[in-house]
């Protein structure tokens, strides 16, 4: 029987008091520091891989998020590799026309859709199907195809805090998670990574980035890990200088130089939170303490990132521009999938052959310092940081702010933020402050009371 949300979240919720923490410094806001807490990492700095078990029969998967990119991805590749990967339940959001295509050409056994609203219509678009799959709808149907009792894996696609609910009731059934939810360790770190950890479940990365961090630290030694550097495009503005930042235009945002992504992905490009929130992520991957993670501009975008060792080896993680390839190891780990030359091109380093890099513009990507400063802050400072954000972005993409207003907001919702930050967050509180952070953006727009002198950086 599916849980309601509050439920579900009162189930998942760990023990322990709040913990109210101290006024301290940061680069770019007054932030307050949480008291230490310990954190253990889904991967302390290197990775040991399992020996490949060659297996006779598809790996088994359930998909949460199945119309976005993510997830029309991770079906192109179940779709080319029948005999490694097979599809059991799935999840989506409202694209009902688009589900009915994938529920019939999959066959899961199990499909989810948000929007109540449209299961009668997902119903008949699917009657023919057979066999039939359980149709659920709502939080608690991802819930449920996030533990499907014949997955062994769950691809996290679903954007947003969201995806937080399934994933943990994914951790709790022990399916291994192939995280393409930045949310779920941004904003969830302190409770899902001790969750992940005592249910013995693996968090795969499938970021292009932490992916290439995954493969650099494959069979390294205890203490061997000294720096990671992660890699960053540069986004539809890096050539621009920063007095034309106030010239921008949706459109201009929305457009990638590199990369085919969703709008609201290629506007953190854009403005480097991409690159910020990744520095958090990064931190609860790896167990790596923020003076030692790096950022780099690297306009190719065929270093995917690096990392360098204790004797100052450096590692490097290389391809073309393509998020099936992360997405695909998350879902193959330990094992690597022969893959075809026509779908999958070679890497050519004549064609690839002039790499550049150069340190980020700290005043054309105010947004670095930002979440350094709230990754240092710890406890429910990021995650309010990733959904004030992603507020605030969808606002610029709705045309209701400028450009230069989504850094100055985000700014502003963390210092309101620091009186009420706790240290050690259970998931009631990281959902609460998700929540508060969109209201707080919203609310400041909506009402007038937004003012980018009010709010102007420092």
């Amino acid at each position: 029987m599916a849980l309601s949300t509050k439920q579900a979240m009162a189930q998942a919720k760990l023990g322990g008091r709040k913990q109210m923490v101290r006024a301290g410094r940061s680069r770019c806001m007054a932030v307050v520091r949480a008291e230490s807490i310990t954190v253990p990492p889904a991967w302390p700095a290197r990775c040991v891989p399992p020996e490949v078990q060659h297996r006779k029969e598809p790996k088994r998967f359930s998909l949460l998020g199945s119309t976005g990119s993510i997830g029309t991805q991770t079906l192109d590749i179940i779709a080319e590799h029948p005999n490694k990967f097979e599809l059991v339940a799935l999840a989506a959001g409202s694209n009902v026309q688009l589900l009915a295509e994938q529920v019939r050409k999959f066959k899961p056994k199990m499909v989810a859709i948000k929007d109540a609203s449209k299961a009668k219509e997902l119903k008949e678009l699917i009657k023919d199907v057979q066999p039939q799959p359980e149709v659920l709808v709502g939080e608690e149907g991802a819930v449920e195809v996030a533990r499907h009792k014949d997955a062994e894996a769950v691809v996290t696609g679903i954007v947003g805090c969201a995806g937080l609910l399934p994933t943990v009731a994914a951790i709790k059934a022990k399916k291994d998670i192939c995280l393409a939810n930045k949310e779920t360790l941004i904003a969830g770190g302190p409770f899902v990574l001790p969750l992940a950890q005592e249910y013995g479940v693996n968090i795969l990365p499938a970021d292009s980035e932490h992916s290439a961090l995954f493969q650099c630290i494959q069979g390294l030694p205890e203490g061997g890990l000294r720096r990671i550097i992660l890699t960053a495009s540069g986004g539809a503005f890096r050539e621009w200088p920063v007095e034309k930042l106030k010239e921008v235009t949706v459109q201009q945002a929305i457009t990638h130089p590199n990369w085919s992504m969703g709008k609201k992905i290629t506007v953190d490009s854009a403005t480097l939170m991409n690159k910020g929130l990744e520095v958090i992520e990064a931190h609860y991957l790896f167990g790596v303490d923020y003076d030692n993670i790096e950022i780099v501009i690297h306009p190719q975008s065929i270093i995917h990132s690096m990392v360098e060792t204790a004797d100052s080896s450096v590692l490097a993680q290389l391809g073309w521009p393509d998020m099936r390839l992360p997405i695909m190891y998350t879902m193959s780990w330990p094992e690597r999938i022969n893959t075809s030359e026509k779908t999958w091109p070679r890497l050519d380093f004549t064609k690839a052959n002039n790499l550049t890099f150069k340190a980020p513009d700290r005043a054309k990507y105010p947004a670095m310092d930002l979440a350094y400063a709230a990754g240092r802050a710890g406890g429910t400072m990021t995650g309010v940081l990733s959904a004030a954000n992603e507020q605030a972005v969808q606002m610029f993409i709705d045309e209701k702010i400028h450009y230069l207003d989504i850094m100055k907001l985000n700014e502003a919702c963390c210092e309101a933020h620091k009186k009420e930050l706790i240290a050690s967050p259970g998931l009631e509180e990281i959902v609460h402050y998700d929540a508060w952070a969109r209201r707080w953006v919203k609310e400041k727009v909506e009402s007038g009371s937004y003012s980018a002198k009010v709010f102007a950086m420092a």
